[in-house]
């Protein structure tokens, strides 16, 4: 399991402590519940200049999820792991609703109303509202971390691919671009692009060998978008021809593969744009910042005989990565930002008129929505005990979404707060590590 978080009585931090330990503070009255995610005790005395051991926060960026490790780097012990997933996609979403509900509005016979446009300006490093979440939301938890533990480096993967390379293979001059990381840079960005399958058969999990789309045979290069991922049967059975050859009788699959092979990487666009603002806004903390790439990050995974994870990819960035990491069973906390509500006064139907009442009041006997709660119900069609976030109403009737769905109609008077609203929800996850394969050949299904 993950280490517990510890303050003393002054809310001081102290050094993380195995599970077993903080049971024992607790049962015996010793410590307290301060926070439930991430689960935090703390002590009821105070602890006089506590030896620290300095820990290192490695982040693992992703357009949809976002890696998130502790290690000590004396140990290569990890005591903490997240993978938060991002909420981008929603609020593009919500945007273009809105727009469009405006838009049609503006073709009705209504009252007139001045077109307004260019009435906004928008600062130096502005981002879109969608992008700009993704970079808040891992500052945020950066720093929510360091309440907690003495974190005094920070370890982050800039760069997923190096483009330099995949574009001019026999560049020379840097190092691992002639060592033990040749390959790892374009094969990266390769599985990415392929969706990890093969692109003739779209067979998954299974080796995967880079495949020239036109092949050297016929005037081809070891140009990134003349490549692409095949499963060995397919490899050999294309053999040299072209692919106009070897696809003349499947007119569709031949167009979406040269389609794909000229398309760009949209969350790499996405991650592009917004990995100079991360690093400018966790400069900010005045921790030093190592940084790596992805090609590295995999070279260090694989050498560590470790599955692909988010988690598992954060703990390998960057070049400080411990030669073993002792994972010890490690359970990520799996956590997924929701927003902190909605701005607007009432929901717009279809058609852009109003189809609620406006907001009521935000608390409710105490709660609201987004509260992780436990509800004990005693009585009634819905005996049984029930956790998750609470949607309040008015009447005290509330709603409570669990892994088993919406459970509604639930009393406020059965509702005991078990962490207050912060804009995310969490869930644990699982481990499914088995015994470390250290060397797996580069042509291993990750």
């Amino acid at each position: 399991m993950s280490k517990v978080f510890v303050l003393d009585t002054n809310k001081q931090m102290l050094n993380p402590v195995h599970p077993g330990r903080a049971g024992i503070l607790l049962s015996t009255g010793q410590a307290a519940v301060y926070r439930r995610y991430p689960f935090t005790i703390i002590l009821k005395r105070q602890v006089d200049s506590p030896a620290l051991q300095p820990l290192r926060i490695k982040l693992d960026p992703g357009s949809k999820t976002t890696g998130i490790v502790i290690v000590n780097d004396t140990s290569g012990e990890v005591a903490f792991a997240a993978e938060l997933s991002h909420r981008g996609h929603a609020i593009k979403e919500a945007l273009d609703s809105r727009r469009a509900i405006r838009r049609s509005r503006r073709q009705r016979h209504t009252r007139y109303r001045k077109p307004r446009f260019l009435n906004h300006t928008r600062p130096k490093g502005w981002l879109p509202p969608s992008l700009k979440s993704r970079v808040d939301n891992i500052v945020t938890w950066v720093e929510r971390l360091r309440r907690y533990a003495p974190i005094t480096d920070i370890t982050m993967e800039i760069v997923k691919f190096d483009t330099q390379a995949m574009q001019n293979p026999e560049i020379s001059g840097v190092e691992y671009q002639q060592g033990t990381l040749a390959g790892y840079e374009v094969r990266e960005y390769l599985l990415e692009k392929w969706n990890r399958a093969c692109a003739y058969c779209g067979k998954r999990d299974i080796p995967l060998q880079i495949e020239h789309i036109q092949p050297r045979a016929h005037g081809g290069t070891d140009r990134v978008s003349n490549l692409t991922l095949s499963c060995e049967p397919c490899n050999i059975k294309k053999g040299t021809q072209s692919i106009d050859q070897f696809l003349k009788r499947k007119p569709d699959e031949l167009k979406s593969i040269q389609s794909q092979a000229r398309a760009p990487l949209k969350d790499t666009a996405a991650m592009n744009a917004t990995r100079w603002e991360l690093l400018e806004e966790l400069k900010l903390t005045g921790l030093p910042i190592e940084c790596g790439s992805g090609g590295l990050t995999k070279y260090n995974r694989t050498q560590q005989g470790l599955p692909k994870t988010h988690w598992l990819d954060a703990a390998c960035v960057g070049k400080s990565t411990p030669q073993e990491i002792r994972l010890s069973s490690v359970v990520p906390l799996l956590i997924r930002a929701e927003g902190h509500g909605r701005r607007q006064m009432c929901l717009m139907g279809k058609h852009g008129f109003p189809r609620t009442s406006p907001k009521g009041a935000k608390v409710v006997k105490g709660f609201q929505t987004g509260d992780i709660v436990k509800a004990v119900v005693t009585s009634g069609a819905k005996i049984g005990t029930f956790v998750g976030r609470v949607a309040v109403r008015a009447t005290g009737s509330f709603n409570i979404t669990t892994k088993q769905g919406t459970i509604q109609g639930i009393s406020h008077r059965a509702c005991t707060a078990l962490h207050k609203c912060d804009g995310y929800s969490y869930e644990i996850g699982t481990t499914a590590l088995s015994t470390p394969k250290k060397g797996r050949p580069l042509s291993s299904p990750v």
